[in-house]
């Protein structure tokens, strides 16, 4: 038995350490097509580096068998959403191309509907996948929301702050951790964040319909995480 967790285990780590060379090389890619500079070398290769020690940790403790299609599809998700932090880390410097910056976005949200479901249909769902999903989506709306913050102004960074400050206040507030029942306009608030992001971040509409479609995004979470908070505390309440 020893010999065999020994074995899973070292193809769990050759999945993850595949992973991050997958990522220096995208950044390799884009540093030759587009000349980028020191802030997005080292923000890609912080990235990278963090997600290969962070996901190498984690499937060791989760004690999979095997690391599965769908984390597979997530690994390339977190892939692109390490391309479009570089991007973005080097846009303080100078602009980045706006198709490229567009494409890996655009892929990396698309490809957010595939992993799930290639675990359902695989019967490969676990609580790490869902977990890895879900931190690889808050980060990418984080980038996305410091990437438009620069031409709408700081108040746009609340999107990608908001689910971070939840899990903040989770270690002061234990009851926020509690379980939430499934919901769609939960999951439908959640794209819309990236997507409006996305177009906010292509420059393709006027200043105004910008504006008005990122205030209704950042309303629109604020309602969903106001929902579920009142929910967890009215469930906290009954079961104390």
């Amino acid at each position: 038995m020893a010999l065999n967790h020994t074995y899973d285990a070292r193809l769990l780590q050759q999945e993850t350490t595949v992973g991050a060379g997958v990522q220096i090389l995208l950044l390799a890619l884009l540093g030759s097509a587009i000349g980028m500079g020191p802030a997005g070398w080292l923000t890609g290769l912080a990235f990278a580096l963090a997600t290969w020690a962070v996901l190498t940790r984690a499937v060791l403790r989760s004690r999979l068998r095997s690391f599965g299609l769908a984390n597979r599809v997530t690994l390339g998700r977190a892939t692109l959403v390490g391309g479009v932090t570089a991007l973005v880390a080097d846009s303080f410097e100078s602009s980045p191309p706006i198709t490229l910056f567009v494409g890996l976005t655009a892929v990396a949200l698309i490809l957010d509907g595939v992993d799930g479901k290639v675990a359902r249909h695989t019967g490969t769902s676990s609580a790490l996948g869902a977990r890895f999903d879900m931190e690889v989506d808050a980060f990418l709306i984080l980038v996305l929301s410091v990437y438009v913050s620069m031409s709408l102004g700081p108040w746009v960074l609340l999107i990608g702050a908001m689910r971070y400050v939840f899990v903040a206040a989770a270690r002061a507030m234990p009851w926020l951790n509690g379980e939430l029942p499934p919901s769609t306009a939960r999951k439908t608030v959640a794209a819309l964040q990236g997507v409006v992001l996305l177009v906010a971040g292509a420059g393709i509409l006027p200043q105004a319909v910008t504006l008005g479609a990122v205030a209704l995004a950042l309303g629109s979470l604020v309602w969903s995480f106001g929902r579920d908070i009142g929910w967890l505390w009215r469930t906290n309440a009954r079961t104390a």
